[in-house]
């Protein structure tokens, strides 16, 4: 289990982190507050309010706003939280409303103790603060309301709270919320351990929880109120316009000259980024008066660079030394070490292996990277939609030469982020720039810059060889994995798992996914840092991040040895998903979605049509510890080319509670698209260095006229809530792959899967 995620299970939460007051609520840090794109921002600064926990606040006229310190990137986690905290508070829906915490700590994961958004974890982690803060707001309010009616206090259980009322049937007195506030009665303030006690509805209760309520965000959304980082307009404020360098990382710059750029109009000056925080190297910022001018500018620079260690490099150069890497012995840490697949392998019936590839992906969110940064006096303000507060405040800082307590991160709604926005490089530059000329600065990057520049999924390489005795049976398995690290990169020590054996640290998030609930007794997992790609390559966490490739070699590998078996693939996953010791539970959960996708598609009970085929995949993403379960069946038909048509998708997720089942389908659906897009058609590559794909013309994802039928289902059993956005990317790659070997015996092993890649595996 990953340490950041040791702590999900809702008796160990920590709940002491927060700060549950009533009447007179907490300091906050109140510049953070200023432009926060909620639908009424000045109600959290009210002095009468009542504010229960830092997660809320009750205005005089009964409206509740919640605070969201999740980074809300179109998945609309802000009315989430507002829906789990309305649940258990008792309010009325259409009193809620939402607004995006600054930095302050307070708004800290109760869990991981930061600001971060990813990894489908914002509900699950969330899900029971924020349903205490709720209970707690409502016993506050209950109490008062019997204090400001006449009731004994022991009258208080007699209450019934609802639609923002509090009401006593037997007397017929009640209180609307508004009038509570407004009587200055709710004073009870709650101790950890006091809320730690406080009983939670059970989902035979919810009213609320499991409704597809309208989402908050989405009038502003819809009529243009809604305040993005590319928005934000300041007195006084000038544009820069970074230049990168034809080398991905590593390039320094040797000399510029503006010569022609101080003939367009408004130019301020170019400025050679000093990053100490090591995140870009080689970047020159051009000001202007406009934004239009500062792009002049920056053309007309002429910028000469020194190329660095990395500027020969290209994809192969990544994939030959991650080969090499794989076939030293010594190479990495170990992630899974059960058993002893090497023995077990010289008494297997039959030896299977392969290798599977992954190219560089490229985030590229609608709303391109943007900061922007401002000084008042000594604090630095930016201004920004980013998906991890607490690391991009310390990169702020880092750029200015100042302490983070000096930061001051105004959030926005993000026009879209899939882990791109949890990088803060667009703040270097803005910051760098707004200290160099004394003025507020917003940096927008162009789409080349967003691109060639990304913190991109990394090329990965994995080697597979698995074992079957003689009555089919799948004994052992090992799995090699190379790749860029890119949560190392970050230098937080405590989101690095140790190894299983005991060679240091290693970055689970490269290898999550291939600890897998399949019972299989000899099991090694090995994670191998690739640190050429690491280095030139500077890896970030694209959407479903490891499970991504590990799945795509997993759920590939478990076909394969069914094939050479004999054995139908999906009843193949079934007998090897038996909940056999640590695999209790997990395993029933993952075979139930399978279950589910397989009926839903009907796979295997009609006859295919000659060149279709349908393939099943099943996974746990998120991570192990925190995993949702989920399955697809794919139908695909394959031409005599090699053109692959994906016909239906079909996907079932278990996701324990659903908060918002509208919002869920969803999220699965978008998912199961990206995860189409990824293993059919995106891919970048480099070639002396830098990125050669610059923009959409070159690097195409799924258009509208590839979409496929996709149909969802969803489990809710009532168990913990887990995450949504990222599973089901994961298993779409492997099912179709598997799905195209059904419709024409090709396997294929590299993604994206090319027409080119399915003709040549026919022929052979």
């Amino acid at each position: 289990m990953n340490k950041h995620v040791n702590n999900v299970a809702p008796g160990t939460t920590d709940l002491s982190r927060r700060s549950f007051l009533v009447g007179t609520a907490a300091s906050g840090l109140v510049l953070g507050y200023a432009g926060m794109p909620g639908i009424d921002p000045a109600s959290a600064a009210a002095p009468a309010n009542f504010e229960p926990s830092v997660w809320y606040a009750i205005s005089p006229d009964g409206l509740v706003t919640v605070t969201c310190g999740k980074a809300d990137m179109g998945q609309h986690i802000a009315s989430t939280m507002a829906q789990i905290v309305c649940e258990e508070l008792g309010a009325k829906w259409s009193d809620m409303r939402v607004q995006l915490a600054s930095n302050d700590p307070k708004f800290n994961d109760p869990v991981l103790g930061a600001q971060i958004t990813g990894g489908s974890w914002s509900t699950m982690m969330n899900f029971e603060a924020m349903s205490r803060a709720g209970a707690a707001g409502r016993i506050a309010l209950t109490e008062a309301a019997a204090a400001a009616m006449g009731l004994p206090p022991y009258f208080k259980d007699q209450l019934v709270v609802r639609d923002s009322m509090v009401s006593h049937p037997k007397s017929k007195k009640q209180m609307s919320f508004a009038d509570i506030v407004k009587s200055g009665k709710a004073t009870k303030t709650f101790t950890p351990d006091e809320l730690k006690a406080i009983k939670l509805k059970t989902p035979d209760q919810y009213t609320m929880i499991g409704v597809s309520v309208p989402q908050l965000d989405i009038p502003s959304k819809t009529n243009g109120t809604a305040k993005y980082g590319i928005d934000v307009m300041l007195p006084g404020m000038v544009y820069g316009k970074v230049v990168t360098p034809p080398v991905r990382f590593g390039a320094t710059v040797k000399s510029v000259d503006d010569s022609e750029a101080k003939k367009v109009p408004g130019f301020i000056k170019a400025i050679i980024l000093d990053d100490k925080t090591g995140t870009t190297s080689g970047w020159v910022v051009a000001v202007a008066g406009t934004y239009a001018n500062a792009r002049k500018a920056a053309d007309a620079l002429k910028i000469a660079y020194d190329g660095g260690p990395n500027a020969k490099l290209s994809s192969q150069s990544l994939l030959d030394e991650a080969k090499r890497l794989q076939g030293l012995e010594d190479s990495g840490q170990f992630f899974v070490k059960d058993g002893d697949p090497n023995a077990a392998f010289g008494s297997a019936a039959k030896v299977v292996e392969a290798e599977y590839t992954t190219s560089i992906n490229i985030h590229a969110p609608l709303e391109p990277m943007n900061a922007t940064a401002e000084f008042k006096g000594d604090i630095l303000h930016i201004y920004s939609g980013n998906q991890f507060a607490t690391r991009s405040g310390a990169i702020a800082a880092g750029a200015a030469g100042i302490d983070p307590k000096f930061v001051v991160m105004h959030q926005h709604w993000l026009g879209g982020g899939f882990g791109r926005r949890l990088d803060a490089d667009m703040m270097i530059p803005a910051v760098q720039a707004a200290k160099a000329v004394g003025k507020p600065v917003k940096v927008i990057y162009s789409r080349e810059n967003d691109m060639t520049m990304d913190f991109s999924r990394p090329l990965t390489y994995q080697k597979v060889k698995a074992g079957v005795d003689g009555d089919g049976k799948l004994i052992a398995l090992s799995h090699d994995v190379v790749s860029a690290w890119p949560t190392a990169r970050w230098g937080i020590p405590d989101f690095l798992t140790p190894s299983v054996d005991k060679k240091g640290p290693l970055d689970s998030f490269t290898v999550n996914g291939a600890d897998f609930f399949y019972t299989v007794p000899n099991h090694y997992v090995r994670a191998i840092k690739n640190e050429l790609a690491h280095n030139a390559t500077p890896s970030g966490q694209l959407r479903s991040v490891a499970p991504g490739w590990t799945f795509w070699a997993v759920e590939s590998m478990i076909d394969e040895i069914a094939a050479a078996t004999g054995k139908d693939p999906a009843q193949f996953r079934i007998s090897l998903l038996d909940g056999a010791g640590k695999n209790d539970g997990g395993a029933q959960r993952l075979r139930n979605t399978l279950l589910a996708a397989m009926g839903l598609s009907g796979y295997g009970t009609r006859q295919l049509p000659k060149g279709e085929g349908m393939g099943v995949a099943c996974v746990s993403s998120q991570e192990r510890a925190t995993a949702s379960w989920t399955a697809c069946v794919a139908h695909v038909a394959v031409a005599p080319s090699g053109e692959v048509t994906v016909k239906k998708l079909t996907v079932a997720t278990d996701v324990g509670t659903q908060v918002h089942p509208d919002n869920i389908r969803a999220q699965v659906e978008g998912a199961a698209l990206w995860g189409l897009s990824l293993a059919m058609y995106e891919k970048a590559t480099l070639k002396g260095g830098g990125i050669e794909q610059t923009n959409f013309d070159s690097y195409t994802p799924l258009r509208m006229s590839q979409m496929p039928e996709v149909a969802v289902t969803v489990i809710a059993n009532g168990e913990k809530a887990t995450g949504v956005g990222e599973p089901a990317v994961t298993v779409i790659a492997p099912a179709i792959g598997n799905a195209i070997f059904n419709a024409s015996g090709a396997r294929v092993r590299a993604l994206p899967i090319t027409a080119e890649a399915v003709k040549g595996a026919m022929k052979a």
